[in-house]
């Protein structure tokens, strides 16, 4: 098999003088069996990658280049002619009729059993074949280096040339959110979107949960525990090493910023020498049935970036655990908040999701959260009602709101019945909602500013000393449940559109 060379189309972004070179381009294969498909999935993916780095590779170490060089992704491909209709019980897994269906996969090493899932849901709800082969769309040199530790993609200007002459660079016209929010019916071919995300959107998002996290994608597990306080950080990594110390816990490894990996429960942890602007644990058990832990710190934009790239992972639940205001008299520092509604007063999702779109309440958030409150503090039924309460919860935008005219605020919030202030619980609820992400959230009654019981240091401290692994705790154990529960029960109906991708 040789590399294919033809002239280059006209483009305003480089030489056009340069012919391209490409990978060998084997002929599209059909499948019935979607261990196979997947198996094809990451040879393409390799044949291309391989024929980038090495292109790349050559031209750091020998300079200016002669040809441009271009891989395209893999796709996976379905048609079906019927319009039987699928298990209406089922929210995912199925398309709604006739058509062809078509995805971009990037990285399918990383995301093997997602699609070996899929895809056997596709092939058994149909009866149908799904087809694997290269897809139309380049491959950017930036995300097909991105695992490579040897190479590095230079700064603009490093080089002799512009790199944008020589290889395919990501391009923000074609990476968006148009399929999640529903703004996307058809791929530029004509087809059906079969997935909520094309590959280079997921590379995107990949490289930046790098970034902004310092650990890699693969270690992220499928349930994800969202913080606003690095206390519950120390108290993950403790009960991490407790983990680690029980054989029959399950858990097999702890994982911190900077990769740095732990599997015994004395290990040292060696950390980063600068932190991450959202540090970021995880406690691995076997297929991802761990839990993450992403101290996102404070405020809706940090909550915003956090679930925009890990959504891409498309992790089986997220829950926020961290600290509010109570807004009411009658609650306690230290009492928890389950929030079944959301005043969204956060603005950053107001173009992708209007504020008029209701988040609803996923029950089996709701009971995974309050069975597991009922655990770990030992109290049940109407006693439960001491230390926790049920209602909406605000999220705003500022943290100092206390400091301006209270009286519109306040009414508001009197008239939406909450009962608890944040920044970052509905922006992490809607963009559940938006992103087809189960969510929850329970917080920890850290101040009354309402009612004179402001957050000062020796009320702080001492808060922190008594509430926080409790807290925590319940977090690990909500989430020990909902592992436990079939995948069609988690990922609930409430959460799909009318034109719905197959894949989850």
């Amino acid at each position: 098999m040789t590399e294919h060379s033809r002239k280059a189309r006209p483009m305003n972004s480089f030489d056009t003088t340069l012919p391209i070179l490409t990978p060998p381009t084997p002929p599209a294969q059909v499948f019935r069996d979607a261990a196979a498909a997947v198996a094809r999935l990451e040879e393409l993916y390799t044949i291309a990658t391989e024929f980038l780095h090495r292109h790349f590779a050559d031209i750091l170490s020998h300079g200016r280049p002669e040809a441009r060089y271009r891989a395209f992704y893999p796709e996976i491909r379905m048609t079906t002619t019927s319009f039987a209709k699928a298990d209406s019980r089922l929210s995912f897994g199925h398309v709604p009729g006739p058509g062809t269906y078509a995805t971009t996969v990037t990285r399918p090493d990383l995301f093997r059993n997602y699609l070996r899932q899929q895809i056997e849901l596709l092939m058994r709800h149909h009866r149908v074949d799904v087809e694997i082969g290269v897809s139309v769309t380049p491959i950017p040199i930036h995300f097909a280096v991105a695992n490579v530790p040897a190479l590095n993609v230079p700064q603009e200007g490093v080089l002799d040339f512009s790199l944008r002459d020589v290889f395919d660079v990501p391009d923000l016209s074609t990476t968006n959110d148009d399929i999640v929010n529903g703004f996307a019916v058809l791929n530029a071919d004509g087809s059906v979107p079969l997935a909520p995300f094309t590959a280079q959107r997921v590379d995107y998002s990949l490289a930046r949960l790098s970034h902004y996290t310092a650990t890699d994608a693969k270690h992220f597990q499928n349930h994800i525990l969202f913080t606003n306080y690095q206390f519950y950080v120390e108290e993950f990594e403790a009960f991490g090493r407790m983990a680690l110390a029980d054989p029959d816990s399950g858990y097999t490894a702890f994982v911190g910023p900077g990769n740095h990996v732990i599997t015994k429960a004395d290990e040292p942890l060696p950390g980063p020498l600068k932190l991450p602007q959202m540090p970021t644990y995880h406690l691995k058990r076997e297929n991802g049935g761990g839990v993450t832990l992403v101290n996102i710190g404070v405020g809706p934009s940090n909550a915003k970036t956090a679930t925009d790239h890990i959504a891409v992972l498309r992790p089986h639940a997220w829950l926020m655990v961290g600290h509010c205001a109570g807004l009411r008299n009658s609650q306690s520092l230290g009492d928890f908040v389950l929030a079944h509604a959301y005043l969204r007063e956060d603005h950053v999702l107001d173009d992708d999701l209007p504020v008029w779109v209701p988040i609803p309440a996923l029950a089996e958030i709701q009971i995974a959260l309050q069975e597991a409150v009922a655990e770990v503090t030992g109290l049940g039924g109407y006693d439960l009602k001491r230390i926790m309460r049920t209602g909406t919860v605000a999220t705003i935008d500022n943290r100092n709101w206390e400091l301006r005219d209270q009286s519109g605020p306040v009414r508001r919030l009197s008239q939406s019945r909450a009962v608890a202030l944040d920044m970052e619980s509905a922006t992490i609820a809607a963009n559940g909602f938006r992103f087809r992400v189960p969510y929850g959230t329970l917080l920890c009654v850290s101040d009354k500013p309402l009612h004179g019981e402001l957050k000062l240091p020796g009320m702080a401290t001492e808060f922190y000393k008594t509430q926080v692994a409790r807290h925590l705790l319940i977090g690990i154990r909500a989430m020990e449940r909902l592992r436990d529960m079939p995948l069609e029960r988690i990922h609930s109906r409430k959460l799909r559109s009318f034109e719905e991708t197959a894949f989850l």
